[in-house]
């Protein structure tokens, strides 16, 4: 807020000194309470302003007699009294006709005013308002009371120059000399228009500079190119745009700033900064510069269509005013057409429809007019909206029962014809929801009602007789007696309004003299841009309505209110603690944060998860002729951008990258100087010169830190430079200047001197933020960090144990807001914050303790859409924000962890993971100087280690722990134990879902359910993965089917390949993909893993094949009815290859099913009386997944290792795998053995059975004789069975 002006206070009042003819109100109880009485601290009459009772709509108005500069207010009640306000709107207008509603920072409409009669209230504006009337409109008060008001404005005077434009005309400022070249820019200015289109400025050199601010589509665009040749010849000219309903009357002000290439534009609040296009830094421009529009129509390179119309006020370009120039006539200035120097005020008066369900104007029908001799009528006006649906306009005609509507549908415009048992239609426009003014025109004549939209040809609908209109118009809605089928009322504004030829009076209308309404405002269109800045994060797409604003998150990566949270896990390591396998995921390193996320490779295969992120020079490069002048350049580009580099790197705890460097008579450092002759630069530019290990700043290779140099007079063996090929391959490892950007090679120009060298990829292992902890152990103890710098969007998620009943995990306050998350009891989380609007809590009760010293996961966010809260598993709870409330969150303290700054209700146990906004913070370095907290926590389950497998959740117990693994799909000791299950041809297994539910979240009634589903939109994601053995096809291997007609299915065809169905608008066709083509029923294992986010589907087959392919729709799955592994019964909805799949069910094997949250499989073994599992024919617990596996894991261990070696050793590694092949052939035949064996022994068995049972035996027999022979080896372990069945925690 501006206070001081050149040297003088902004702070004077403004009402004292004004006559009582400049106050006026709605109306006033008697003259004692007359407007007039409203002066701060008086005393006179009634002591105040107070409104009539019956006043529906009150408001007090003051003219400040001439425009100034307003910057603050002061409210009082009335005295000796209990009237007050407490709440109210500001409304400002230049002329006392068209309003504006006065907005803070954060688009709160409305300021906090009195509590009792006497005090004095003052509200400063964040923004000043130059203006002449302002009206205050109560909308709180006391109500033990009544309406009761003094006030005092603050402000000083204002002066302009002013020059309008009649869309005809324009200012011409001609330059001295012949062109004018800049390198620095600035123009200001201040415009009120009245129309959405028009010229601000434009101007143009012959070298193809140009440069011209305008108006489009209520918007401000600049068009600026500085010698940019392309944009000249290719004729695409690129506009910035910024701002947003700019047509509305009031006054805008703009700035551009240019320094060489680098621009900002503002208008009002919101800027665009921006580089142009080119190598230029100058802008050159011939002759002079136009404003307010462009004078000749014809003139080279202009592509604007219309010039301004409205008003424009102190008018700078570099430091000259313009409007002054023109005013004092001066030779520089030339003006075309009729420009004055006062602005005019407006005739365009609008009125505001607000609400969706009961806002109307009922008009009466004027008499047509004489010049109208077939009769008939004519209705003619404007409207502006953001909504898709309403009504615009209804009517009731003779002859009985006709009867007329035009609303908007799905943002057309659509025209109605009703009569008995018969409806025409005729449509109109396309996203006539786009904010901007539209006229409309409804005619009858000719026995034809045409529907005119803007300047397109009119749309009919044919009469069989004349039809006339029958009592009241009904604008954008209608009283419930006045509609016989009511429709959604429209919410927005109109004007200019004609019925048969006369215009409508509005203020005849708000006076009560014209005919009715009911929720309007008048003088004022009230609508707003809510996308106005876009509070959708990550690029999402803002859509909105009249009141509120949604973002669509598709294609993002990011899901959420605001498209905040990431739907990608921010590391390897994460994802193998979801149960994921190795193959190529993406991650978010950074959360919520800006990175976004990128694609790697995540090796899973051996006890550390390996990070791998590849670069576009993966195979050897042989390197001739360069020197040290002329080097040998290989940039590498990864995956990943440079940021998103550094943040993985960061968070690991150690990466590695492997540099293979062959030579002959090639060396690395000049031996003379020490000089490098070939060097790397690191992932910040910089030179680095060591080959190997992880001691920077040596310029050494791994043959001298390992001392086994060839020549130990050099520090690498190419330094030798010996007429043979020496290797100086090494890894580098210290990771703050990983990964390697560039390599450079300088020399192998000599005669019979060459290099090869290979760069591998970066490699990473070890997630540091997933187990930084600390423990409390004093209730007084706490870590502080920065306060929070977030004030539209906050997401925090840490993991705790405890044994207290209660605790504060962290807190940060402000003058009057704070944000805190607690254990408010043992089995209660609350989140509580205030962002002004009061305090809002939400919480969590969990129907076991938390405090039972385990790991519990708390998440809470913040938007400015809604709050939410989730703990573990338990339901998400969520609060949606206040309406046209305060949406920053203004915190001033430190964060306080572990406690608050009054040292009281201080957490005690251990809390990890804490991450804010993407951001991991260092909990155990903060630690080791807090007293009362020490680094990492005590138990078993606190190390980084992973103790439980595939989704098992660690378990302290007393003495060691345990593994609980009801979430996953896994059994065993440690969640590592295949569950598999061997099917026959009748053989299904149907988990039924308890509700219907979201995929997202299990919800306790429809009706939350597609709230949730509205709310988070974007957030559809299903995780599949499971195993199969088979030789038969086609084969139905899972679905998945919904009470909304929607239905996923995993089949192998009749060739046996894979496919993947997936039907989720019943108005599409299905999408279907088959990742190979080769069959898959080859009696092998093959596991599947499908993962989807939104449009998005990865499909993971075994170690080998990777594919990501587009949905045609993002929608999530809703109300899901049941999973079904093996055959269905119930096909209705599925086409006829998956009928055919699914009737002939599946043989084999299945294993570790897992969808989401629920392993159906696992639920078929332990919950076999349970109402959600039903199982059909024989289904036999095996360990096939479990064989499979493990030689499986024997061929990937053989294909790593061979992968690994140096190139130089295949030789000898194609011994090896000669040994090892013969050595796996040798155990396959043993197998085979010991399988025909064991069938044997089950046939003898069998047949020693009871003889009553043998004929049903044969039979089985019979049905059983087309199953594969791998059914025998399912059974290898069969006698164990007993032993190896796992009891889950």
């Amino acid at each position: 807020m501006r206070d001081i002006v050149c040297g003088y206070s902004c702070s004077s009042a403004l009402i004292s000194a004004l006559p009582q003819s400049s106050f006026q109100s709605s109306s006033q109880s008697s003259y004692s309470y007359g407007p007039q009485q409203a002066k701060i601290n008086r005393r006179d009459g009634a002591g105040g302003w107070s409104p009539m009772v019956t006043d529906r709509e009150p408001w007090l108005q003051l003219d400040l007699r001439e425009r100034m500069e307003v910057t603050a207010l002061s409210t009082q009640g009335r005295a000796n009294s209990e009237d007050w306000v407490s709440r109210y709107m500001l409304l400002y207008s230049d002329t006392g006709q068209a309003w504006k509603q006065y907005r803070q920072e954060d688009g709160v409409g409305s300021f906090e005013g009195n509590t009792n009669a006497e005090g004095v209230v003052q509200n400063r504006l964040s923004q000043p308002v130059r203006t002449r009337f302002l009206r205050l409109v109560p909308v709180d008060w006391n109500r033990s009371g009544w309406i009761g008001l003094r006030l005092e404005i603050y402000g000083c005077s204002y002066k302009s120059d002013v020059a309008d434009f009649d869309g005809r005309s324009a200012l011409l400022y001609r330059f001295n000399q012949k062109s004018m070249s800049t390198v620095k820019d600035v123009i200001s200015l201040r415009f009120k228009s009245r129309q959405a289109e028009g010229v601000l400025l434009h101007g143009e050199g012959q070298r193809g500079d140009y440069i011209t601010l305008e108006l489009h589509r209520g918007k401000l665009a600049l068009y600026l190119n500085l010698d940019d040749t392309r944009l000249r010849f290719s004729g695409g000219r690129v506009a910035v745009t910024v701002g947003s309903l700019l047509d509305d009357q009031h006054w805008h002000t703009v700035v551009m700033e240019r320094f060489n290439r680098q621009v900002n534009l503002t208008v009002d609040a919101h800027s665009q900064h921006f580089t142009t296009r080119g190598q230029g830094d100058s802008l050159e421009v011939d002759y002079e510069l136009s404003f307010g529009g462009i004078p000749l129509p014809g003139k080279p390179g202009t592509f604007l269509r219309k010039n301004f119309h409205g008003c424009i006020e102190n008018l700078y370009y570099n430091g000259i005013n313009i409007v002054d120039l023109a005013k004092r006539r001066k030779p520089q200035i030339y003006s075309v057409g009729n420009v004055t120097f006062s602005c005019s005020r407006p005739q365009l008066t609008a009125c505001s429809f607000v609400s969706s369900s009961s806002s109307y104007l009922s008009l009466p029908a004027p008499a047509p007019s004489s010049s109208s001799a077939m009769g008939g009528f004519s209705v003619r006006f404007q409207f502006r909206t953001w909504n898709q649906e309403g009504l615009l306009l209804g009517a009731h005609l003779n002859p009985d029962p006709h009867r007329l509507e035009l609303s908007i549908s799905n943002s057309r415009l659509v025209l109605s014809l009703h009569s008995a048992g018969h409806k025409a239609q005729a449509t109109a426009g396309h996203r006539v929801n786009d904010g901007l003014w539209h006229s409309v025109s409804l005619d009858s004549r000719n026995l034809q009602i045409s529907l005119g939209l803007d300047s397109e040809p009119p749309s009919t609908i044919d009469q069989w007789e004349q039809l006339h209109s029958r009592g009241s118009f009904y604008f954008g809605g209608c009283p419930v007696s006045g509609c016989r089928n009511p429709t959604i009322s429209f919410q927005g504004c109109m004007r200019l309004i004609s019925i048969n030829g006369q215009p409508i009076s509005l203020q005849h209308v708000q006076q009560g003299l014209l005919g009715n309404y009911n929720e309007l405002l008048f003088d004022t269109c009230s609508i707003r841009d809510r996308c106005l800045p876009n509070l959708c994060e990550h690029k999402g797409r803002c859509l909105q309505t009249w009141g509120s604003f949604s973002c669509d998150c598709s294609g993002t990566g990011y899901s959420g209110a605001t498209c905040h949270n990431s739907i990608y896990e921010s590391s390897c390591e994460a994802y193998k603690l979801m149960g994921s396998s190795s193959g190529f995921y993406s991650i978010d390193p950074d959360g919520s944060g800006p990175l976004g996320p990128t694609q790697v490779h995540c090796n899973m295969t051996e006890e550390r998860v390996w990070t791998v992120l590849s670069h576009n020079s993966t195979e050897a490069v042989r390197v001739q002729g360069s020197s040290v002048l002329q080097p040998h350049i290989m940039d590498l580009n990864y995956s990943a951008s440079s940021d998103q580099l550094r943040a993985i790197v960061a968070g690991s705890e150690h990466c590695q990258q492997e540099v293979v460097y062959s030579c002959r008579k090639s060396r690395l450092f000049n031996t003379k100087d020490g000089r490098p002759l070939s060097y790397w630069l690191d992932q910040s530019g910089e030179r680095r010169s060591y080959w190997g290990g992880f001691l920077p700043g040596v310029q050494q290779c791994s043959c001298s830190l390992e001392e086994n140099c060839v020549d130990m007079n050099y520090f690498c063996n190419c330094d030798a430079d010996a007429d043979t090929w020496s290797n100086d391959s090494g890894v580098l490892s210290y990771k703050e200047h990983l990964p390697v950007s560039r390599l450079v090679v300088g020399d192998t120009d000599r005669s019979g001197s060459e290099a090869v060298y290979r760069i591998g990829p970066l490699r990473c292992y070890g997630d540091k933020s997933l187990w930084n902890s600390a423990s409390f152990y004093q209730d007084s103890s706490y870590l502080h960090f920065p306060p929070l710098q977030s004030e539209l969007s906050t997401d925090v998620s840490f993991f705790f144990k405890t044994s207290s009943t209660s605790g504060v995990f962290l807190e940060n306050m402000g003058v009057s807001h704070f944000i805190r998350i607690e254990l408010s009891s043992p089995s209660v989380v609350t989140f509580s914050f205030d962002v002004g609007n009061g305090p809002m809590v939400l919480s969590v009760k969990s129907h076991l303790p938390l405090n039972d010293r385990q790991w519990h996961q708390v998440r809470a966010e913040r938007s400015v859409k809604e709050a939410l809260l989730q703990v573990d598993q338990l339901p998400l709870r969520f609060l949606e924000a206040p309406p046209n409330g305060h949406t920053r969150l203004r915190l001033s303290s430190q964060l306080f962890v572990g406690g608050t700054s009054s040292r009281q209700r201080g957490f005690l146990g251990c809390i990890r993971t804490l991450v804010i906004n993407g951001v991991t913070l260092d909990l155990e370095e903060r630690a080791k100087l807090a007293p009362g907290v020490s680094p990492g926590c005590p138990g078993y389950c606190s190390g980084s280690s992973s103790l439980c497998h595939n989704r098992g959740r660690c378990i302290e117990k007393s003495s060691g722990f345990a593994c609980d693994c009801s979430q996953s799909a896994y059994g065993g000791p440690s969640c590592k134990e295949e569950v598999s299950v061997s099917f026959e041809r009748e053989s299904s297994v149907t988990f039924t879902f308890q509700e219907p539910f979201s995929v997202m979240q299990n919800r306790s009634s429809q009706a939350s359910v597609w709230r949730e589903r509205e709310r988070e939109g974007s957030r559809a994601r299903e995780d599949m993965a499971f195993s199969f053995v088979t030789s038969h096809s086609p084969a139905m291997l899972l679905s998945v089917c919904t009470f909304s007609q929607q239905y996923i299915a995993v089949i192998l065809a009749r060739n046996g390949s894979l496919q993947i169905w997936y039907q989720l608008q019943s108005d599409r066709a299905p999408d279907v993909f088959s990742p190979v083509l080769r069959s898959l029923a080859d009696g092998r294992l093959h596991r599947i893993r499908l993962h989807r986010e939104g449009l998005d589907l990865y499909v993971q087959l075994d170690q080998d094949v990777h594919r990501k392919y587009r949905l045609s729709s993002d929608s999530e799955l809703v109300l899901i009815r049941s999973l079904t592994l093996g055959k269905v019964m119930r096909t209705e909805g599925f086409p006829e290859e998956v009928v055919q799949a699914g009737a002939r069910g599946f043989v084999g094997c299945l294993s570790s099913v897992q969808f989401n949250h629920v392993a159906p499989l696992k639920a078929a073994l332990l919950n076999r009386g349970s109402s959600l599992v039903t199982i059909r024919g024989p289904v036999v617990q095996s360990n096939c997944g479990a064989l499979a596996d493990t030689i499986s894991s024997n061929n990937l261990l053989d294909q790593t290792s061979t992968s690994s070696q140096d190139t130089d050793q295949r030789d000898s590694q194609s011994d090896v795998a000669l040994i090892a092949g013969v050595v796996t052939a040798v155990s396959f035949i043993t197998v085979c053995v010991l399988a025909v064996v064991t069938r044997l022994l089950y046939r003898r068995q069998s047949q020693r059975g009871e003889p009553g049972h043998h004929k049903d035996k044969q039979q089985q027999q019979q049905r059983s004789s087309e199953e594969p022979a791998f059914r025998t080896e399912l059974h290898l372990h069969h006698a164990m069975r007993d032993s190896i069945k796992e009891y889950y925690i």
